[in-house]
């Protein structure tokens, strides 16, 4: 089994004052304690996440310690960044246009680009605009 983490997820974990952040930890340990299977993510995901940390924050430490917990440093990796490769940009530009409705970023659309191409099974998000497309764990 395998999980793809959003933004969404990431940015709540490290942020103790998210609405989401209790239920991110839960998420959290599940992952860690391997119960819902490895976890993924993108190169696209982790510019987002880093972004909005600096954004929402003002603050680029913030922004470099959830970079550092996305990938691994000075403490254990628990999720594989994939690359958004040209093969799944074009996927992800499909997939854009093809769900206009749904309000999804371009990054969005490259995680379920990804998500399908490497049959990952659910994506752990709290966006529900990924609902009827992905499985998603919130």
């Amino acid at each position: 089994m395998s999980v793809f983490l959003d933004t969404g997820f990431f940015v709540a974990f490290h942020n103790s004052r998210d609405v989401n952040h209790s239920r991110a930890v839960e998420l959290m340990e599940s992952l860690l304690g391997g119960e819902i299977g490895l976890g993924f993510t993108s190169d696209y995901v982790f510019d987002e996440a880093v972004t909005v940390a600096l954004m929402r924050t003002g603050r680029h430490d913030v922004a470099v310690d959830l970079g550092n917990l996305i990938l691994g440093v000075d403490r254990p990796r628990f999720v594989t960044v994939l690359p958004v490769g040209e093969g799944i940009f074009d996927d992800s530009w499909s997939i854009f246009m093809r769900y206009s409705e749904r309000g999804l970023s371009f990054t969005d659309c490259s995680s379920i680009a990804l998500v399908r191409k490497l049959d990952i099974e659910s994506i752990i998000s709290f966006d529900n605009g990924f609902d009827g497309i992905l499985s998603r764990l919130s």
